[in-house]
């Protein structure tokens, strides 16, 4: 090409590259100079180390460079294939090279050629022999051997040999990147520049500049995810919110009607909360614990505080039947103090059950009525009209809902609190119109997220930046561990006899189907599928129900109201039961394909049992015996500790897994970077003195280069 090769050079204009090649580097999402050069090499191998013939001992990988004696093709009659074989020699001795299937070598190397070969060594028939090894001429500027080389992510017809060969050319252009970190950052870490990172990854002079390259890279990608959430918080913390005031009293009187002692965990994250309440700024914690460890009573106590100050809550769940349970949840534990509930989501509005407590308990400057109207209110549509009615009227202390609660026609007299269970299942954008639905002083309301998912400490550390964080992680007194097993398949029909007998004591059985895919209709036919399997040939004696996301909102009621009082003995499922199904009498959960979930999925659905007097157990039917799944699954079966699973999950799975990638926005960060606690205190730090000296709007490239975390700055 004629004009200069810059950074926004398409690729297609370069030598060599064409449609065809273009096509291919699509698939990586690599269409400018810019995309080649930061499509950074996974590893490296280092062949910067010559060994001559004589001191080769098989087996092992080995370079050598020697002058090609002879080369030539043959045929392999028993194999059906083409053999190139070469005798190779140095100053020490010779050896033999093969290739298979790649007779156009000879045309690549000639008698008397000074290669570098590299590649395994083996023994054959008392001779070393080197299979199918890489090759490359000897020169000035070598490219594949004789150095560290690195290795790409490929893809089809897209060799690391073939991107080496293009990034090579390209080397000048490299310094055309301008550096994006400040100079104090760099000074204060001792870190290359950028553009030296970029050259030292795909061409590395040493092990030392390897390493100080990919010490650059590392640091980036978590100085800049921590950068990104501390000045979310940053900038959170100049809003300004309702300030609630804590009632000892009251809250005695609220512990003393739960009828059981709270657990130590639960009381400090009560006061966490509480403490957080009291502030003029908004909260932004996490309340993080197992199923059934009691995050539901603490989030009531706090909002009970809320609504003796006068003001409102929302408490958001992400389905209709865990909105239906937080609602009755709280409606039991509240309305004793004249807290009015309602209910609002896509498919059901329930009004308040309670009328509105008189102003020595609730102060009348509130704004909450003394009185409710009586109105016969039948249809759902004229019930939520009154629900959106008496929520900006501030009759309405406690909305209960799902992403219905996110209209935009829904204003609140003085919305002070947002709870958000199981937060991870809600979007950004949807987070975000939470944050929005302020009160008419322009405050912003504290926010409170739950999560049944315990998170390693690592992520809590990194991803979720400086949210604060209170962790429940006790169980309350008297749960008993529920045993967990995994159920080869010729064990299944023992495990089923157990069932059986286990349901003619009286008690009831969950099975989950496996999550075949994304699509909707294969979870469905699935869980058919079971369903008609169970009923027809395994448990003809039983009644069993099925129950999956497409079904109507009160046909999943029934079912779930059926199975909650007896009436069923098996339910089958789809994963909708992760959540917010609390049946004491369940005491075991059988999860069909379990090797296709994660372990912390296994671990809420094991969460589903074990909630009554009696040993509960979880049953683990895989079909895949390989033993990478066995070892997984037999992670699950040695701990009851959430905290432990995580762990182990994210080492396996990777972040984007763990934490949901769609809900998220993650970007690509390394699992391993995620998990280095040193390196995540360092880029902490770092980040934090950079924040109190500094805007990121005033550093542009930088500002542009943590626009693509701004996903999981809103994770809070």
């Amino acid at each position: 090409m004629n004009s200069p090769i810059t950074l926004k050079t398409t690729v297609s204009q370069l030598q060599g590259v064409g449609s065809v090649y273009q096509k291919k580097l699509e698939k990586l999402h690599v269409d400018t100079v810019e995309d080649l050069l930061l499509y950074l090499p996974r590893t490296w191998e280092d062949f910067s180390k010559i060994t001559e013939i004589a001191k080769v001992r098989p087996p092992g990988t080995y370079c050598i460079q020697g002058n090609i004696w002879s080369i030539g093709n043959k045929r392999s009659v028993r194999r059906r294939m083409s053999i190139t074989e070469a005798i190779i020699a140095d100053k020490t001795g010779t050896m033999k090279a093969v290739w298979f299937n790649q007779p156009f070598l000879i045309k690549n190397m000639k008698q008397g050629d000074e290669i570098l070969l590299a590649g395994r060594v083996e023994n054959e028939y008392g001779k070393i022999l080197m299979k199918s090894p890489a090759y490359e001429k000897k020169s000035d500027e070598q490219t594949h051997l004789g150095k560290i080389v690195p290795t790409y992510k490929e893809t089809d017809g897209l060799s690391s040999r073939w991107l080496r060969y293009q990034i090579t050319k390209l080397v000048k252009i490299i310094y055309s990147f301008k550096e994006y970190l400040p100079a104090d950052v760099i000074k204060n870490q001792s870190l290359i520049s950028y553009s030296a990172m970029i050259r030292q990854l795909h061409f590395p002079d040493n092990s030392y500049q390897l390493e100080k390259a990919i010490d650059r890279l590392n640091f980036d990608e978590m100085f800049l995810l921590q950068v990104a959430v501390q000045n979310q918080r940053k900038t959170l913390d100049k809003n300004r919110a309702i300030s609630v005031q804590f009632n000892e009293e009251l809250s005695k009187e609220f512990v003393k009607s739960l009828g059981f002692t709270l657990t130590t965990a639960q009381k400090k994250s009560i006061w966490e909360i509480i403490k957080d309440l009291e502030k003029p700024t908004p909260m932004n914690r996490l309340l993080e614990g197992d199923v059934g460890s009691g995050k539901t009573v603490v989030s009531a106590m706090a909002t009970l505080m809320v609504a003796r100050n006068g003001f409102q809550t929302v408490f958001l769940a992400p389905t209709e039947i865990l909105a239906k349970q937080h609602y009755e949840s709280l409606k039991k534990m509240l309305e004793p103090f004249g807290v009015r509930v309602a209910l609002l989501t896509g498919k059901k509005a329930l009004l308040p059950s309670v009328i509105p407590a008189p102003p020595s308990v609730i102060p009348a400057e509130a704004g909450i009525q003394s009185s409710l109207k009586e109105e016969n209110v039948k249809s759902k549509k004229s019930v939520e009209a009154e629900v959106l009615k008496q929520a900006k009227e501030g009759e309405i202390q406690v909305l209960v809902g799902t992403h219905a609660v996110l209209k935009e026609d829904i204003d609140f007299w003085s919305l002070a609190f947002v709870i958000v269970d199981e937060q991870h299942r809600f979007g950004v954008g949807q987070r975000a119109k939470l944050r929005q639905k302020s009160g008419s002083d322009g405050t912003m309301p504290h926010f409170l997220s739950m999560s049944a998912t315990p998170i390693p400490r690592t992520l809590t550390l990194s991803v979720y930046g400086d949210l604060d964080i209170s962790v429940i992680d006790e169980m309350p007194p008297g749960r008993k561990k529920v045993a967990t097993f995994v159920i080869p398949p010729e064990k299944k029909e023992d495990s089923y006899e157990f069932i059986r007998q286990t349901v003619k004591k009286g008690r009831q059985v969950f099975v989950i189907c496996p999550l075949i895919d994304d699509s909707e209709n294969m979870e469905l036919r699935s869980v058919t599928a079971e369903y008609e399997r169970l009923s027809r040939m395994v448990f003809t004696d039983l009644k069993i129900a099925m129950i999956h996301g497409k079904m109507r909102p009160e046909e999943k009621e029934r079912i779930m109201s059926d199975f909650a009082t007896g009436k069923t003995n098996i339910l089958v499922s789809t994963s909708l039961v992760e959540v917010g199904v609390d049946v004491p009498n369940a005491t075991i959960m059988i999860i069909e394909g379990a090797d296709r979930f994660g372990l912390a999925q296994l671990h809420q659905f094991r969460g589903r049992v074990g909630r009554g007097k009696y040993q509960s157990y979880c049953f683990l039917f895989t079909d895949n015996q390989s033993e990478t799944v066995q070892k997984r699954l037999d992670a699950i079966t040695k701990t009851n500790d959430g905290f432990k699973i995580a762990e182990k999950d994210l080492e396996i799975r990777g972040p984007g897994e763990v934490l949901g990638e769609r809900q998220h926005g993650l970007p690509d960060i390394k699992t391993q970077n995620l998990m280095n606690v040193e390196l995540i205190k360092r880029t902490k730090t770092e980040a934090k003195n950079f924040l109190k000296k500094n805007e990121v709007n005033d550093f542009p490239l930088l500002a542009e280069k943590i626009s693509k975390y701004d996903g999981v700055a809103n994770l809070e």
